[in-house]
């Protein structure tokens, strides 16, 4: 019996409490379903703002992942808070998690804050060909920690935020036009004048050779065996490629058709009869001794 009567001396204590305490239970979790309908509505009307205007990919979802996780750690320190936990103590829990973390993930945690810069600043985008880290190709994904990279040989590079961030990166894409500059050798005893106006008909005739500003064609330097013409122009970036190696191509064409040579290193041997060279010495020492 007295084992009876104190099981229900502690229903009634703590049922009494239970009640007392289940407005508050009761708020505190209409408060967890209310504010993550309205995250969800919030995140909804995000995207479609996003989706109307041309925003760049990875910083809309940067900033909606940013805003979704945001949202839900205030609803969780409110939720906590209306359960009666002081807010103050939970601060204090969350700053301690969040220096331990920090501490076991500096590497992740400069990564991360590379990415941010990266979005940020916007040095490239996604589809852009880029030079970095001494790799260069085609971005094909850039996510907070990590950019990924596909090089000219179809193979994927991965190189942490932190580390591209702080370092020299070349954005190919970044311009729709590029500059290009051939190098082309005539012999010396050429006609340079000549050899001049086969370049320059040859890169007026290209259509995708943009006329403004202008091509030049000039003579870049004189070097050990040939006189070395540059032939600069700009294209668009969709055709570049294309007409960097139709130029090569055609600019050694035309230049054997109009009749001038195409130097290579070349260097002149002279070969000397050791022997003779030895008694050539010996006498000019026995002269030198019998003037003596």
């Amino acid at each position: 019996m007295e084992k009876l009567n104190s099981w229900g001396d502690i229903v009634k204590e703590y049922g009494g409490k239970l009640i007392d305490y289940l407005p508050t239970l009761v708020g505190a979790i209409l408060l967890l379903i209310v504010g993550l309908w309205v995250i969800k509505l919030i995140i909804k009307y995000l995207e479609k703002l996003f989706d109307k205007k041309d925003y760049d990919e990875t910083l809309e979802k940067f900033t909606v992942n940013a805003v979704n996780w945001g949202l839900k750690i205030i609803l969780f320190v409110l939720f906590i808070t209306q359960l009666g936990v002081e807010s103050a103590s939970l601060v204090a829990a969350i700053g301690a998690a969040a220096l331990a973390i920090g501490l076991a993930l500096q590497g992740s945690l400069s990564n991360f804050a590379g990415g941010v810069l990266i979005i940020i600043l916007k040095p490239f985008k996604v589809g852009d060909w880029i030079e970095a880290q001494g790799v260069s190709g085609s971005v094909v994904e850039l996510s907070l920690f990590y950019t990924k990279i596909n090089t000219f040989g179809n193979q994927r590079v991965v190189i942490p935020n932190g580390q591209l961030s702080n370092d020299n990166i070349t954005n190919y894409s970044f311009n729709n036009t590029r500059k290009e500059s051939l190098t082309f050798g005539i012999s010396y005893d050429d006609d340079i004048k000549k050899a001049k106006e086969v370049l320059t008909n040859m890169v007026m005739e290209q259509e995708n050779v943009l006329k403004d500003p202008a091509p030049q064609i000039i003579v870049h330097s004189l070097g050990d065996n040939s006189v070395n013409f540059s032939v600069r122009y700009f294209a668009e970036l969709s055709v570049f490629w294309d007409l960097h190696w139709y130029m090569i191509e055609e600019g050694k064409i035309r230049l054997e058709e109009a009749g001038m040579t195409i130097p290579y290193p070349q260097r002149d041997v002279y070969l000397y009869d050791q022997t003779k060279m030895k008694g050539t010495v010996r006498e000019k020492r026995s002269e030198k001794d019998n003037s003596l």
